[in-house]
């Protein structure tokens, strides 16, 4: 009985103690949202890079209309986050019953576009918000990834365009423009998005790291830029992946190589030196050790391309030839087959050439 009166005295302080940690908690998870989203632009004048396609949402935006456009370009550039952001700024509060978002990876058959799209698209909108303040008499359709829809869903929504064009936009955001059909492309507006340049990128993960408080030397910064590629979501990924490492501690080149899966310099020159001294029992040893620390094949061939290309002492007739080889084993490597034969076979071609030459 005692217990029980214990414990219902102290009911009050844990209650506290409750409503402290769901404080706690609620810090927690704003400190844990991925900085690819707390980051992400939210007005067209914060996108970095693409000059053209800004000016033109800007003066659509100024006579609230937009053509029907298609964004295309490298992953990482700013390609959703860039309609995202002029979707906001048309609509305000209203941003989520005029703007359908769809990821054509996921959902791509015919069927999404007979029913989700096509619905949607046959909705009424108003010209004037709640508040009573103007808005633009249309709603926006958003197709991420739509080079991964069928021929037979991009065929279909090619009438939906045509016949809903008074009150509907379409987006279509893709990396391939080529796997778009042609009578898509010729109703839309198309834009193509760069490679971010290393002084934007730079700028932008310096302002990222003043406001988290994450200390990253000059050649780190380096690294990271480096193995992004232009993406500048990989970029930040990066970033807060070695910062969630390192905590307070300053984040080294190392830590990008773990997080990145990039190959040592030295295990890629071990290679090149293995491979150059035509014993084949050396070259799959070298190989198979370099399978079991875990690297991916993909990132082997990527790094070896450059690693030809810059080499001196190759002439331009071997470097095409092991160019060549690379393609296929790249090919090979989309498709699914095994890793360790592929980079056997890419190795011991390049075996060949130094023999032949």
């Amino acid at each position: 009985m005692h217990a029980f009166l214990k414990g219902g005295v102290s009911s009050k302080p844990a209650a506290k103690e409750k409503a402290g940690s769901s404080g706690e908690t609620g810090k927690t998870r704003e400190r844990l949202v991925p900085w690819v989203e707390k980051y992400r632009p939210r007005c067209v004048d914060d996108v970095a890079y693409q000059e053209e396609v800004v000016a033109m949402l800007k003066k659509s935006l100024e006579g609230s209309d937009l053509p029907n456009m298609l964004f295309y370009g490298p992953p990482g550039t700013g390609k959703t986050s860039t309609i995202l952001a002029a979707s906001r700024e048309l609509f305000g509060d209203m941003y989520r019953l005029r703007v359908l978002e769809l990821n054509a990876s996921d959902e791509r058959g015919i069927d999404v576009i007979r029913n989700k799209v096509k619905t949607f698209a046959q909705l009424a909108a108003g010209g004037t918000r709640p508040d009573g303040r103007p808005c633009p008499p249309f709603k926006i359709i958003i197709l991420d990834e739509a080079d991964s829809m069928t021929n037979a869903a991009q065929s279909a929504l090619r009438r939906t365009m045509e016949k809903q064009s008074k009150n509907t936009r379409f987006c279509l955001i893709c990396n391939y423009v080529s796997r778009i059909i042609e009578p898509l492309t010729s109703r839309c507006s198309k834009f193509r998005f760069k490679p971010l340049s290393e002084d934007v990128q730079r700028k932008r993960l310096l302002e990222i790291c003043e406001k988290e408080g994450i200390k990253c030397g000059e050649e780190a910064m380096n690294t990271i830029i480096s193995t992004s590629e232009g993406d500048l979501r990989k970029a930040i990924t990066y970033l807060q992946s070695a910062y969630r490492l390192r905590g307070e501690d300053d984040i080294t080149v190392q830590d990008i190589y773990e997080i990145g899966g990039v190959v040592p310099d030295e295990v890629m020159s071990n290679l090149m030196i293995t491979c150059s001294s035509g014993s084949y029992e050396k070259l799959e040893r070298t190989v198979q050790d370099l399978l079991r620390e875990g690297y991916a094949a993909t990132q082997v061939v990527t790094q070896l391309f450059d690693l030809v290309v810059d080499r001196g002492d190759l002439t331009d007739t071997q470097k095409s030839a092991i160019m060549e080889r690379m393609a296929i084993i790249d090919k090979r490597l989309c498709d699914g087959a095994d890793e360790y034969l592929q980079i056997m076979d890419v190795f011991t071609h390049m075996m060949g050439c130094f023999d032949d030459w």
